[in-house]
């Protein structure tokens, strides 16, 4: 068997997420608790029961979504598990950067912090907008993409797998772009419910606010590779952690070439960490059966997959 823990991104987050397992596992617990210290907000709460509710905006979906990621993986290391290769969707990224012990759990969950709050900031004011498109390739949803622009900036923001991806940017012109993408073949534009422009160019100034924060952090070599977001695969000897993580808030996330890459590399089994299945979804259309796929969001998804992994390495 060769493994991969893929982490979920922003979108899959609800309230509840992680209270059994908190409630189930020390170890969880632990570094729950840990993050939950490096926060300006109370995220056991907001986590768990959400009661102001605000668990879908950006700035504090991020760290909810590492402590939990972070958490799990602690669980994982504990049983003994730990995979060849990691990646995560967008803010997964850095859940992925800890499970390769580039960086703590703490020091994840403060970087996301900051990261969601730059993001919020860069998206205020703006007209925006972000879309799925359902079954049309790149070239053609390109093709529509340079034609809206002259209404403003829209870009595909995400190669999620074949047959789905995601345009962003100014409202005005992610409308023109769909409308185009319709008369180009597509099957269905579906808005999504965000609250900003995310992986555009509209995005620089929450990368220009990472690379300055990034100055005062370390950045620990990686223990196994990292699969990264802008790249669609592992880094090159020239590239950095932290220049790929500043160009990744402002640019495409090539997801589907993660997962291609991923197969590539022989990985056969991939345990995707965080609420909901959409990473497995992605992984069954892009690859098919090739990759096995486990999930883990409650503490019975947790025990279900350590037996299933042990059951191969028995």
């Amino acid at each position: 068997m060769k493994l991969a823990f893929l982490y979920a991104g922003q979108g899959s987050q609800h309230a509840g997420m992680g209270a059994d397992l908190y409630a189930a596992s020390p170890v969880f617990r632990k570094v729950f608790d840990e993050a939950a210290a490096a926060l300006d907000f109370d995220l056991k709460a907001t986590c768990f029961e959400d009661p102001q509710g605000v668990i879908d905006q950006t700035q504090y979906t991020q760290p909810c979504m590492v402590a939990f990621a972070a958490g799990v993986t602690a669980m994982f290391r504990e049983a003994g598990v730990r995979p060849e290769y990691a990646a995560g969707l967008s803010l997964g990224e850095y859940s992925a950067l800890e499970c390769a012990g580039v960086l703590d759990a703490r020091a994840a969950v403060e970087l996301v912090a900051f990261r969601g709050k730059a993001m919020a900031r860069a998206s205020e004011g703006l007209a925006c907008g972000m879309t799925a498109v359902l079954m049309l390739d790149r070239d053609r949803l390109q093709a529509c993409c340079d034609e809206a622009s002259a209404l403003g900036v829209v870009q595909i923001c995400n190669y999620n797998c074949p047959g789905q991806l995601v345009i962003g940017g100014e409202k005005a012109a992610v409308d023109r772009a769909s409308e185009l993408a319709k008369e180009a073949g597509a099957k269905r534009c579906l808005p999504l419910k965000v609250s900003g422009p995310f992986h555009t160019s509209l995005m620089h100034p929450a990368g220009e606010a990472l690379a300055e924060r990034f100055q005062t952090v370390t950045f620990a070599p990686m223990e196994l590779p990292v699969l990264f977001n802008c790249l669609g695969r592992e880094k090159a000897p020239e590239d950095t952690i932290p220049g790929l993580l500043v160009r990744q808030v402002q640019s495409s996330v090539y997801l589907e070439d993660t997962i291609r890459r991923l197969a590539e590399l022989g990985v056969d089994t991939v345990v995707e960490i965080g609420p909901g299945r959409a990473i497995s979804g992605f992984v069954k259309k892009t690859v098919g059966s090739a990759i096995r796929c486990l999930n883990v969001e409650t503490a019975e998804d947790f025990e279900k997959a350590l037996a299933a992994l042990k059951e191969v390495t028995a």
